[in-house]
């Protein structure tokens, strides 16, 4: 790990090999996700996942022979990380996709980077160079073309309007759990033992929101939901999340947010795959210039 936040050459295979899985395991994780918002109010979908990633992170700590026993510091570490990545984002960004297509939800998340790289740079004082900017424009205007094209060829029923808000309160929940875990205070605390502390505390916090909002627990008695939420929970929660933040301390928060750039190309891949989903110029001419972007500002960043 660098010591200083941010300071990691990205195109090390360190740090790019693990950058790509994450994306891809993530970009597959938005389909999953949609079928789990179906007959079951999508607070306890969230609150099952968590609940078994929970102990999936608490075993695989132990195996790494990671300490469970934090201390108050390391606690308050994970109790935040608790409510803004795994209560507050999870939840929020569940509702969206009841309201919006997975698509529209993955393409809205890429522009994590603008939160995480500007509340970087206010608390953390990490710079941005001009070249960064210029890349994360061009980034931006491919995502903003791939939004087009979604609401173009797949308008979402519904309330829309409330489907965004749903979505960008999601964003900003995980640019603050982000930003929290590349400050120095993060950085000393053992990482997969805050990661299980705070998706226990996380599943707590769940539980007593979905109770409140949707009464007592529910799931669905069919295999495919069962299968999802493994999937989310293991391999898209207990995998993926230790390499994302230790690529968030070791790339610093605006880097590693450009995971959620490929993200949605990956996700559009795969519904073309299983979903028929139909490219057009217009979806292609967004994924190439969000690409281009990502090479453009990690290039810039990383000299």
């Amino acid at each position: 790990m660098s010591d200083t936040p941010g300071a990691a050459p990205f195109f090390a295979p360190r740090n790019f090999l693990p950058f790509l899985l994450v994306a891809l395991i993530w970009g597959s994780t938005w389909l999953v996700i949609k079928d789990q918002v179906g007959s079951v109010p999508p607070g306890w979908s969230v609150t099952w996942r968590f609940a078994l990633a929970a102990v999936g992170m608490a075993i695989y700590a132990l195996i790494r022979r990671s300490p469970l026993r934090l201390d108050r510091q390391g606690q308050a570490l994970a109790m935040t990380l608790g409510l803004f990545q795994f209560t507050m984002n999870f939840q929020f960004v569940y509702r969206a996709e009841v309201h919006l297509t997975s698509g529209i939800v993955a393409v809205l998340f890429a522009l994590l980077l603008v939160p995480n790289t500007v509340l970087a740079r206010i608390f953390l004082k990490q710079p941005v160079s001009r070249g960064f900017i210029a890349g994360s424009a061009v980034a931006i205007s491919g995502i903003a073309l791939l939004l087009a094209h979604e609401y173009r060829m797949a308008p979402p029923e519904g309330q829309v309007g409330w489907g965004v808000a749903l979505a960008l309160a999601a964003l900003m929940s995980a640019s603050v759990a982000n930003v929290v875990q590349a400050t120095g205070a993060a950085r000393r605390q053992p990482m997969l033992s805050v990661l299980a502390w705070g998706m226990a505390w996380g599943t707590m916090l769940d539980a007593l929101v979905s109770w409140a909002l949707s009464g007592p627990p529910q799931f669905e008695m069919r295999w495919s939901y069962f299968g999802g939420i493994g999937y989310l929970a293991v391999i898209g929660s207990v995998v993926t999340f230790p390499i994302y933040f230790r690529l968030i301390r070791d790339l610093g928060a605006g880097r590693a947010a450009y995971n959620g750039v490929l993200v949605p190309v990956v996700a559009m891949l795969l519904s073309t795959l299983f979903e028929g989903y139909r490219w057009t110029p217009l979806a292609i001419s967004g994924s190439v210039l969000a690409l281009t972007g990502l090479v453009l500002a990690l290039r810039a960043k990383a000299t």
